[in-house]
């Protein structure tokens, strides 16, 4: 299906390729970077007559927004926004490029967005969290500065990932979003132009890791564009230093070759490899990129899952990127923070829910030794609002995939693809209670499709990771069935069975071992957990109390420590979030937080440090 077909007032708008995100933008002998992100002229379109009035020959009239940032609470009044936005800079391309391809490189736009340059259409991009990049060179001005515009906008509509305005959904929110965060809009992560050789440039790198006794083996696809029959790849860490030369055929390249006495990269040994690749000679390269990889390997048994041959628990959480003014936005300090109080706590891993996350999360992942369930933004799938809509979401969920592996498949700490966050039928109470309508078994099989079809399209472009999706309570089962390891949403004791903690664990007990037993693979409980003011206390078992909270997540471990097939535990959520308005959250927060907003701890995180650095199972 085409995806993002829009007015477009007879300009002609380029999709954006994921290829064209496979490598991010990187100084060097051969390729410059600059960074344009900063303050940009903004300008909101309340009546969305910017295109026909082409506001792309200049915005006048505007304010001043910071990029990246998420528009909504950057002005008064902006919050509920979601309608269309024009963002402008102006900026001068340094005349050393003169020679080389130049590309504009746009973090996450949130949700479509188009750009022009000089008033000139470029490309158009659909789904926030990814990014997008095109070639601009031939619509660069030299000697005098440049006009980047971008326009967004964010609508809530049904035929979306995420979407919003489903009639029949499951959340009764303002705004009318279908998933529990908050659907913030804007330019939120950075804004690039840079360079590459014109002659011949590295297109892509795909590295794959494997190990025998002490040898790494290391097989690298290189594909390029250009006029150039040959290269160098360069293997440098841990005593190694070591050049294979290659020849391409049908401008692509598969090197494979060992690392002697490897060290093999885990959470507790995150040790990195410089992977480099020369187009031409090392010595005078026509193009060169560096990545980082480590050796490691990732299976499935019935039980349990092994990196590098050897069982491991997953202990961690559900995330946001939230943050109170930034939004969603990149903010590096934040970031560093998360991953020390992850680490203050004994985690090590995380979800990416319910999107992909700014590179930089991946990079430091890599480094730190934290393993990531890398999500897309697939959320709130519904299967009963027509065959139209939900091809389009399907076809949105394929693209969004194609994304997300191109542009993380390197990374050593991603260890699992999760195609989808809680896909729902409208009766999720008729797979407890076994009444299934014909109405509802069409929505059963339609999601079957979907979801059966994402992830073997996840193994098709990436064969070496878990693929799998997080389950809501009352989803149907059938829908498991492809999934490497499972992952279950449960919230016995919060959403059902609230208060009642004996029934709560006996419903979870049942379920576990039900679901194990029709499909012998490990289980991951991906979400669990209860929603607690910080500073509330309370003497019994009081709903919204920082005791309510630690009780049942310390339940909950209790659970999975008597399950030999349990294998990761991800708590929901990491830090209190921003959400849209409704009864159930107080202030517009998700506060099932362990760690407020801004990172302080509750008495569940103490909980956690005490039994994730002790003796028990998790």
């Amino acid at each position: 299906m085409s995806l993002g077909a829009t007015k477009s007032h007879a300009q002609e708008f380029a999709q954006a390729n994921p290829k064209d995100i496979a490598l991010y933008p990187q100084q060097n002998v051969c390729r410059n970077v600059l960074d344009i992100s900063g303050i940009w002229k903004f300008k909101k379109d309340v009546k969305n007559t910017g295109e026909a009035e082409q506001w792309f020959n200049g915005l006048t009239d505007a304010e001043q927004i910071a990029v990246p940032g998420s528009w909504n609470d950057q002005h008064e009044g902006d919050h509920n926004y979601l309608g269309t936005a024009w963002y402008e800079l102006e900026t001068n391309v340094p005349e050393a490029w003169k020679n080389d391809n130049i590309y504009i490189r746009v973090g996450s736009a949130v949700y479509f967005s188009k750009m022009w340059i000089n008033g000139i259409a470029v490309g158009q991009h659909e789904g926030g969290h990814l990014p997008f990049a095109f070639l601009i060179s031939d619509k660069i001005k030299w000697g005098e500065k440049n006009r980047i515009t971008i326009e967004v906008e964010n609508e809530l509509k049904p035929d979306r990932i995420p979407n919003g305005n489903v009639q029949g959904g499951s959340f009764s929110n303002f705004p009318a979003s279908n998933y529990d965060f908050f659907p913030y809009a804007g330019l939120s992560r950075k804004v690039f132009l840079y360079s590459t050789p014109k002659k011949a440039a590295i297109k892509d790198i795909t590295v794959q890791t494997d190990f025998e006794g002490s040898t790494g083996k290391l097989s690298v696809l290189v594909e390029k564009e250009g006029a150039i029959n040959k290269g160098v790849l360069n293997i440098k860490g841990h005593g190694v230093n070591k050049d294979v030369p290659f020849t391409f055929r049908n401008h692509q390249a598969e090197v494979k070759t060992d690392i002697p006495n490897v060290e093999l990269w885990s959470p507790k040994n995150p040790a990195l490899y410089e992977v480099t690749v020369y187009l031409g000679s090392k010595k005078s390269p026509l193009d060169v990129y560096t990545l980082e990889t480590g050796v490691r390997t990732i299976k499935v048994t019935s039980t349990q899952v092994l990196l590098n041959g050897e069982p491991i628990l997953l202990k961690g959480f559900g995330k946001h990127e939230d943050f109170p003014i930034y939004g969603r936005a990149t903010t590096l300090p934040v970031m560093v923070k998360d991953y020390s109080l992850m680490k203050w706590v004994g985690a090590n891993s995380y979800r990416t829910s319910h999107y992909p996350y700014s590179e930089e999360y991946y990079t430091m992942a890599d480094r730190e030794g934290f393993l990531i369930i890398d999500e897309t933004p697939a959320v709130g799938l519904v299967f009963f609002d027509g065959d139209e809509a939900i091809q389009k979401r399907h076809a949105q969920a394929e693209f969004a995939l194609k994304e997300v592996i191109s542009r993380d498949k390197n990374h050593p700490s991603v260890v699992a693809w999760s195609v989808a966050n809680e896909p729902s039928i409208r009766d999720l109470a008729a797979t407890f209670q076994g009444k299934i309508s014909e109405a509802t078994q069409k929505e059963v099989s339609e999601g079957r499709k979907t979801l059966s079809g994402l992830m073997k399209k996840a193994k098709e472009l990436d064969p070496t990771r878990i693929t799998s999706f997080a389950s809501v309570m009352g989803g149907p089962y059938d829908w498991l069935t492809d999934c490497d390891v499972i992952f279950l949403n449960r919230y016995y004791g919060w959403y059902t069975n609230v208060g009642y903690f004996d029934q709560a664990r006996a419903y979870l007990n049942g379920e576990l071992d039900k679901i194990y037993n029709q499909f012998k693979k490990p289980i991951l409980l991906s979400e669990f957990g209860a929603d607690a003011i910080a500073g509330s206390h309370g003497t019994e078992d009081e709903i919204f109390t920082e005791e309510y909270q630690k009780k049942l997540i310390n339940m909950y471990l209790d659970v999975a420590n008597s399950k030999e097939y349990i294998v990761g535990m991800h708590i929901w959520n990491f830090a209190d979030f921003r959400t849209a308005q409704a009864i159930m959250r107080v202030d517009g927060m998700n506060l099932k937080g362990v760690f407020t907003q801004n990172r302080r701890p509750k008495m569940a995180a103490h909980l956690l440090r005490e039994r994730w650095f002790g003796t028990n199972k998790f």
